[in-house]
């Protein structure tokens, strides 16, 4: 897919980086790795990254710190967007957001359909925005991280993407 660009110059943004994980120390920490290079390789800056354990109140707190930082424009987070007793992100996120991004999940699966069939189901990956951040909730997979990332992120936090992107909107999240 060809994204359309203007030639107004690139906008690098913050971007804070969370693995949802109980198991996975920064070692094995792939998706993480995957998003933060990938980040960093299109120009924008990583300025926080953290593995936190599946735990609803921890998620819940890391995430209201970044948000509360007017520093962080995008907060990715990797993990716990499954449907085990264990996946908690979507509980933990989702009361912070002033405004879901419905779309983000329902394209994620569109695009991952095609790449891993029906198993796309078990995925609740999401997006909203919360205190004027994009916030976007990725599955644990490096190969969902590159899907997230390839299809969606990249030509959505790219300020040059026509006709729109979320880049151009950050100036304006936080009208009134």
């Amino acid at each position: 897919m060809t994204e359309h660009f203007t030639e107004q110059a690139f906008l690098p943004l913050n971007i804070a980086i969370l693995t949802v994980s109980d198991s996975r120390g920064e070692d094995q920490d792939t998706s993480g790795h995957f998003l933060r290079d990938s980040a960093e390789t299109a120009g924008h800056r990583v300025i926080a990254k953290l593995i936190a354990p599946d735990d609803v109140y921890q998620l819940r707190a890391v995430v209201s710190g970044w948000i509360a930082d007017p520093e962080v424009n995008v907060v990715l987070s990797t993990g716990g967007t499954g449907v085990t007793g264990r996946d908690s992100t979507p509980e933990a996120v989702r009361p912070l957001f002033d405004k879901e991004i419905e779309g983000f999940g329902e394209l994620f699966r569109q695009i991952s359909f095609a790449e891993i069939g029906a198993s796309t189901i078990q995925s609740r990956a999401f997006a909203g925005l919360a205190n004027g951040t994009f916030v976007f909730c990725l599955p644990g997979s490096t190969g969902a991280c590159r899907t997230a990332w390839e299809h969606i992120l990249l030509p959505q936090l790219d300020i040059r993407t026509r006709p729109c992107n979320f880049a151009q909107l950050i100036p304006r999240l936080r009208e009134r």
